[in-house]
């Protein structure tokens, strides 16, 4: 028994000393988690502010990355125009390195185009870029000459923005998102900073960006928002609101200008912004205290243009925040404790959503009924953000929208699909003007001027009246009634019937085919009418069936001594059946760089007048372009075919000119038949401009003739031109300024602005 006890008596102290042993294993397994979350918990509160300043503020990119790879921790963040789309998109749980990824991805031309790429245009807005230039459109509203509220449209910069945002869209604060965050926009009523801190994400990073003139300020809750740079661009107070007990604020301001750019209006215009902006960010900076951090990247001559130099701007910004890395440093957590805090602020995801509606609001001046059926998105289908995107894209190609978006909503019948149209405040009265103008430097010029006019939606249906005048080298008037008549469901395969009418004057010089020289000149009268009942065929072309009326009128003026031809007047008229197709698939009218183009009629009929007889009239214009690189081939082929006679006083067709056989005179070369086939080379040079879309150099090589009858037409006769040529696509329409050269023509120097 005592031996027991006593093995008892040295049993217990060791099972304690084992139990000891094993408690203190268990206290230093927890240690780090519980070492971790002491560091949180003691870590102070870190606001991270990001200024504005245009596509400097893609600088904050590489800011971020730093911050990521310093494991500093950010709790709240606000930003102004530039910064707070970084600072938002940051915020919703995108990490630096997937935000570089998607930046540089984007196409910011496109994003930054006045209107939508063409290839989402309707074909009828397509059919006017080859009228007049369509860069820049003004309006007519309640008795009153109204212009656009923005340069370029925003509906790019909006779909960007969505498509980023619908992971979070139903945070109803923006309190929920994975980092709290406020957007500072301008009431542009009052002149007060408004802090955007629940609602639309989307629309809050959008309204904050909302720069005067470039961009049309948006509506958020009856009040105009502008730009948040004008009234606080550095906006330490906002995070110091939430909390913050240290700031780190990036600013990538744009500095004020030298004296060198007070040339122009434009120049003193953006200095006194910049003016404005510079004192509200020197008062922010004044407020900062010592454990504060202060980031300035050296972005040099970089502009808040400069959207192209999307990796040089990540870089500047990762070099400027590595310059704080000292002061960076002390606010870092270890390895454990960052991975603690990232995990509670992970990026959502997207979650699978069926539809239980689609529906349009905004818009007052069309017809939603009516636009819905196009719609590719339809109620009981899974949500698809790149099939509501090109929803919206289609919505804008009708040109009547100076927003298209679209939001995912939560109602009592479920999520549904809201497109959130805003009508154009300049319309539904649309004005465009255009120039024709050539100049030889020989003395030889010609101008016309054109100005159109274009109504829609008369109807529910969609009817539109399209009205054009010219004056100057070729007077002329054109009006069109177009009416969607409804039969299908579909506006991109629907019918419909327009009838039209017109008139042209243009005088016609007559040229000695080898010499050049003016035989004679003779003013040709035009006139035209006809009901057409087509078919659209959405973004792709149209197709064309109708009755024509065409008359046409041959009056001598003057007639050389040695005039060879038929002096008499011509009067004849042709009625007959018309078909005509258009199928367009070019990414530009002018310069374009990619797609084709085929635009062909044929027409039959009886002759009166005269010229008697039946006739057939074939009237085709082909064109392709491709891009390699930064250069672009252009290929274009035109063939007419009239049907008139050798002897006729006036022959239908003419040739010669800048691209239309370059180095021969304009309307040198004339007949009944013609053949033309050019190769063009350009390489466009700079960015766009104001009001121009870019620079180009380039070349042509330029094969073709007319000829009196179809039984002349030979191969072998073909004439050769060629062109070097800069030119640029600009708010009138392209201007060229080119050397030409014939073989059998007359080198020379000419300006051409319109479509060759």
């Amino acid at each position: 028994m005592r031996s027991a006890a006593w093995a008892g008596r040295a049993v217990m102290p060791l099972l304690a000393a084992l139990a000891c042993l094993a408690g203190l294993s268990t206290i230093a397994a927890a240690a780090p988690a519980d070492a971790a979350r002491g560091v949180e918990a003691r870590r102070p509160k870190i606001g991270l502010v990001l200024s504005g300043g245009g596509a400097r503020g893609l600088a904050h990119v590489g800011v971020l990355k730093v911050l990521e790879q310093m494991q500093v921790p950010i709790d709240v963040i606000a930003g102004t125009s530039m910064g707070a789309i970084v600072g938002g998109l940051y915020a919703s749980g995108m990490q630096a390195d997937e935000l570089e990824r998607e930046l540089l991805q984007v196409h910011w031309d496109e994003v930054f185009s006045p209107r939508i790429e063409r290839r989402h245009l309707s074909q009828r807005r397509k059919e006017e870029d080859f009228e007049i230039s369509p860069l820049i459109e003004l309006g007519y509203r309640d008795g009153e000459l109204r212009t656009p509220q923005g340069a370029v449209s925003s509906r790019g910069l909006e779909s960007l923005l969505r498509r980023y945002t619908l992971p979070v869209r139903a945070a109803k604060t923006f309190d929920e998102l994975p980092i709290a965050f406020r957007a500072v926009a301008t009431d542009m009523e009052t002149g007060a900073a408004v802090i955007l801190d629940r609602g639309d994400l989307a629309l809050a990073l959008r309204s904050s960006m909302s720069v005067p003139g470039v961009f049309a300020p948006t509506e958020v809750d009856g009040r105009i928002l502008g730009d948040g740079g004008l009234v606080n661009n550095t906006p330490v107070d906002v995070v110091r609101a939430l909390g913050a007990e240290v700031v780190i604020v990036v600013n990538i301001g744009t500095p004020l200008a030298g004296r060198e750019s007070f040339g122009s209006a434009l120049g003193l215009t953006q200095q006194m912004i910049n003016i404005l902006t510079e004192q509200n960010v020197q008062r922010s900076l004044a407020s900062l205290a010592a454990q504060d951090v202060l980031i300035a990247p050296s972005l040099g001559r970089l502009s808040s243009s400069d959207f192209a130099q999307v990796r040089q701007l990540i870089a500047l910004g990762d070099a400027g925040a590595r310059g704080r890395s000292e002061q960076l440093s002390r606010l870092g957590l270890d390895a454990r404790a960052y991975a603690a805090w990232r995990a509670g602020h992970a990026a959502r995801s997207l979650e699978p959503t069926r539809l239980a509606f689609v529906r349009i609001e905004g818009t007052t001046r069309t017809n939603p009924e009516r636009l819905q059926q196009m719609l590719e998105s339809k109620p009981g289908q899974a949500f698809d953000a790149a099939r509501a995107e090109l929803d919206a894209k289609r919505l804008a190609g009708g040109g009547d929208y100076v927003r298209a978006d679209f939001q995912l909503v939560r109602e009592a019948s479920g999520d549904g699909l809201v497109f959130d149209l805003e009508d154009k405040s300049w319309g539904p009265h649309y004005l465009r003007a255009g120039l024709d103008l050539s100049t030889d430097f020989r003395g030889r010029s010609a101008f016309t001027l054109k100005l159109s006019h274009n109504r829609h939606w008369l109807t529910k249906n969609g009817t539109e009246w399209r009205n054009r005048v010219q004056i100057g080298e070729a007077p002329g008037l054109f009006t069109e009634l177009y009416h969607p008549l409804l039969w299908t469901s579909s506006r991109a395969d629907d019918w419909f019937v327009a009838g039209y009418t017109g008139v042209e004057r243009r005088r016609q010089p007559i040229y000695a085919a080898d010499t050049g020289d003016e035989d004679a000149v003779f003013r040709r009268d035009l006139f035209f009418s006809g009901i057409d009942i087509g078919q659209p065929w959405g973004e792709f072309g149209e197709l064309r069936l109708g009755w024509s009326t065409l008359g046409l009128r041959a009056v001598p003026i003057v007639i050389g001594a040695g005039f060879q031809g038929p002096t008499q007047r011509l009067h004849f008229a042709e009625n007959g059946l018309r078909a005509r197709v258009v199928i367009d698939q070019l990414d530009f009218a002018s310069f374009p760089q990619s797609g084709y183009r085929l635009d062909s009629e044929l027409a039959w009929g009886r002759r009166s007048g005269d010229l008697r007889g039946d006739f057939t009239r074939i009237e085709l214009h082909a064109t392709g372009a491709r891009s390699f690189g930064a250069h672009t081939v252009n290929l274009h082929g035109t063939l007419l075919m009239a049907g008139q006679r050798r002897g006729d006083s006036i022959q239908r067709y003419s040739l010669g000119g800048f691209h239309q056989l370059s180095g021969y005179q304009s309307g040198q070369l004339s007949g009944n038949n013609v053949l033309l086939t050019r190769l063009t080379w350009y390489r466009r040079l700079t960015q766009a401009p104001t009001l121009t879309r870019g620079f180009f150099i380039g070349g042509s090589l330029e094969l073709g003739n007319a000829w009196a009858e179809r039984r002349d037409v030979r191969l072998g006769s073909l004439r050769s031109g060629m062109s070097l040529f800069v030119g640029a696509d600009t708010g009138i329409g392209p201007l060229y300024l080119g050397f030409t050269y014939a073989p059998r023509g007359v080198p020379g120097v000419v300006l051409f602005i319109g479509r060759p």
